[in-house]
Formats: C-alpha cells, structure tokens, sequence
C-alpha cells in the first residue's frame, strides 16, 4: 500500500524481496492499479479508490514536457511515487510528501500511456456505481478531467478511421511488439470510457458539442470495429479471395488487403466455430494475431454484438490448450518468432518468443475473462480458468508472468509478489462469488447504437450496392 499525507493513494506495482533490480516496480501504475481499484470496491473499502481518483486527476494538469515538446492537454500519467523533500529554510529536518507522476518521460522507450485515462474513466463510473457515490464524478474538478480526456481523444486529425491511432508500446504491451496504428486494445477501452463518459457527464449547454461528439464517434467506432476487425471461418474464406487495387467508393477490399497476408498458421489454427476480432487494421495490413485483453473488453464494453461476443468465447474454449493451457491468459497468440522477432521487435531481449508481451501468459487477466464470462451468462469459462490458476500461482509467489508455449514456467524476468497477479485473482473470485457485482464493469449493448449499425450495414457495398436513399438516424 502506498500512502500520500498520511492516507491510503494506491499499490506499488510489485513488492518482490528476491529481485535486485527495482527499476520502477515500486511506483502505482494506473492500469496496474484498475484490478486492485476493483478489489478494494468489492470487499467495500471505498476510501483508497476515492483518493487514487483525485490525485491521478491533480496530476492531470501538471506541466508534461520531453526535448522541449509537449502532449496535448488531458494525458494522465503512466504511473507516479511518492517522494520526501525538504523544504526551504532553517530548519533541515523540515519535510514534506509530493507526488511525482511519468507521462511517459522517463519510461523505457518514452512511449505516452494512452490507455491510462480511458481506464481512469473507467474507474470513476465503477466506483460510483459500487459505492453508491456519485457525488465525486459531479464535482467540477472531475466534471472538467472527464472533458481533457475526451477532447483529447476526441480531436480531429488526418486519420480517415474513427479509431485511436497510436504509437508502439502506450497500453498493457508496452514494448514495441508492431501494434502502432490502430490496436484492438485502446479501441476497446476508448468504446468503454467513452460510454461510461456520456454517463457521467453532467448535461450542461457547454458540453453539448461535447456530446454531440461523443455519440457520432461511437457509432462510427462500434461499426468500423464490428465490421472490419471481425474474423471468423467464413470472413477468412473471404478475405483469401478478395481482389485488390478497387478504385471506388463501394469497394469491397476497402483497405486494400492482400490475401496474401493469411499465414499458413491461421488458416490451420481457426476453428469451425467461433471468431474474434484482430489486432490491428491498417491500409493493406491487418494484424491476425488474437490479443485478449482487446477481445475481452470488446465483450465486457458492448464493443462486440451478442453473437460475436458468444463467438469470441466459443473461440477461447476451441483455443483453450492455447491460450490457457497451464496459465492463464494468453495475451497475444501466436508469438512473433524468427527474423519477424528481430525486425518488429527489434530483437528485444525481453519479448522473446513465448515470454513477456510476445505470447507470454499474463494471470492479471484472468478478472477481466471472468467480468465478460459472467455478462455473457457463462461464468463456468471463468471458474474453469481460475481453477488451473491457483493450482500454481500462490506456490509460484505470484508471478508477473509466465513463459513458453503452454506457460509451464515462470516468466524469465517476471517479478514474484506482482501486485496486480494477485489482485486480478481475486476480483476473478469476488465476481464468481457475487456475479451481480460484475455490474459495476460491464455495459450492456446500447439500443440506439444497434439500431445504427443495422442502417451502416445497410449501406455496406459487402451487402447492398446502390442505396442512397437510407435515413441516416445515427447522426446525434
């Protein structure tokens, strides 16, 4: 536990005795926080969760700054310490505690976390719908962070997708691993904070362009995602027939891919039943791996329809000597390997092939399987995989994660006692527990975003040419 001016603000990210490098483990890290955030929630201790929130949101509007350039205004800090200093004057025994926050200046590759005010949102709507406190997101200070963050995520550029078009390394895979562009990861958590934003704002004449925003932003996100990343048996037969360089507005290879880009590997690896959604979709690339977290919250945030969420799920369980096998989650399959490795890695020492972000097994996931298991009505997905979980994970001293293809040994560089191994075990218990808790998380599929979607699909050239005449109602 870390405390601030004498109260709880947070979790270091590991508290390992045996390990002689502390880098920067002993910080709180916003995304490794959200699982112990949960936790606390759930066994009721509200306090901690109330103070990581307005703290993380002082830092918020801190002065951020790398070679005399800086980000756009909104950008919550990966991870901050709390530091002692002295203070001026006579007296040198005079101290005091500050906060000390990285935007992403000091972090391994100076990569932003884009993913740490999207689950800041996240966050704030859980704990007000757990706590029954809905008096902290009305207050102007939060009120006004909600509104940095989506203005920030929200502002117009060159890009032509609806999607967050980001660097390398600024979510959970932190390294470079080849997911700049579009990964399915930051989509899916920027569907959520979204959604859980339009709940929380407060309505009010100045955010009504705001708003406005927002809704035409989800719309577009839910369908580009649904539509375009979704693969399945028969999207994959599709895919390796498409034709290529369609110069039209009604094309059907849109994004001019090559159906050369179906791997051997994938066309052996997909099942006859279910699908999940890629990692990455770019102009005349898309990105085939299955990455879990992205999958995942797609299901626990509505991202997904129904059918592809049941889809995803039929997948993992089709896929389970996989993806789970010893330890679970898998957060990417299948790993990057050979000259692959050494050129989109860089041959980073520490992503490997079968270990760290590289297809290592990561147990923090398991809490956010079991939230999607459980709104899907399949929580014994969920029991299953914890099950296999703590026949090691106590005997192991919690690893951070763990390595090879069927994860029978702990990761090589893993930190032992990873606070947010520990943490996502639990909330995966509290949740089997009490299912009804997984409230707080989940969001249920928005009825005027289907009806959308169902007047984009219309419109979709894979379907019907030539329909102009459709009554765009998803317009706000």
């Amino acid at each position: 536990m870390v405390y601030y001016c004498g109260s709880p603000i947070g979790t270091i990210a590991a508290n390992d005795p045996t390990s002689s490098s502390v880098l920067n483990y002993d910080q709180v890290f916003i995304r490794d926080f959200i699982p112990s955030g949960i936790a606390f929630l759930l066994k009721g201790e509200y306090d901690i969760v109330r103070n990581f929130l307005l703290h993380t949101l002082q830092l918020q509007s801190w002065e951020k700054t790398m070679d005399c350039h800086s980000p756009g205004q909104g950008l919550m800090p990966a991870s901050f310490k709390v530091r002692t200093v002295r203070l001026d004057g006579d007296d040198d025994s005079a101290t005091e505690e500050v906060l000390d926050p990285d935007f992403g200046e000091a972090a391994i590759g100076r990569v932003a976390p884009v993913d740490s005010g999207l689950w800041w949102i996240i966050l704030l709507r859980a704990y007000g719908k757990c706590s029954g406190d809905l008096s902290l997101q009305e207050r102007i200070d939060v009120q006004t962070g909600i509104k940095m963050i989506l203005r920030l995520c929200l502002a117009d550029g060159f890009d032509m997708f609806p999607t967050l078009l980001v660097t390398d390394g600024s979510c959970m895979i932190d390294r470079r691993m080849g997911i700049h562009g579009h990964p399915l990861e930051i989509q899916a958590l920027f569907y959520s904070a979204l959604l859980c934003a339009r709940e929380m704002l407060a309505p009010e004449d100045g955010s009504a362009d705001l708003i406005r925003a927002l809704n035409n932003r989800l719309v577009a996100l839910s369908f580009h995602i649904r539509e375009y990343y979704w693969i399945d048996l028969r999207k994959l037969n599709e895919i390796y027939r498409y034709k290529t360089e369609e110069y039209s507005y009604d094309a059907v290879n849109k994004f001019n891919i090559y159906p050369d880009q179906v791997s051997p590997w994938l066309v052996e690896w997909m099942p006859n039943q279910g699908g999940y959604l890629i990692g990455n979709l770019q102009p005349a690339h898309m990105d085939f791996r299955f990455f879990s977290l992205g999958n995942i919250w797609s299901i626990v945030s509505g991202l997904a329809t129904r059918d592809q969420s049941n889809a995803i799920l039929d997948f993992i369980e089709a896929k389970w000597s996989d993806l789970i096998a010893d330890m679970p989650l898998k957060i990417c399959y299948p790993a990057l390997e050979g000259q692959e490795w050494q050129i989109i890695t860089g041959s980073d020492p520490k992503n490997t092939p079968w270990s760290y972000h590289n297809a290592g097994s990561w147990p923090t996931l398991l809490w956010q399987l079991t939230a999607a298991c459980i709104k899907m009505n399949r929580p014994e997905i969920a029991a299953r995989a914890v099950e296999i979980a703590e026949k090691r994970l106590s005997r192991d001293k919690w690893p951070e994660y763990y390595d090879t293809k069927k994860a029978r040994f702990i990761g090589k560089q893993a930190h032992l006692f990873q606070t947010w191994s520990i943490a996502g075990y639990l909330v995966a218990k509290l949740l089997l527990a009490d299912p009804s808790a997984a409230r707080m998380l989940v969001i249920d599929e928005d009825p005027e975003l289907v009806s959308a979607f169902s007047c984009m699909i219309g419109t979709n050239p894979r379907r019907k040419r030539g329909q102009t005449n459709l009554k765009k109602t998803f317009m706000v």
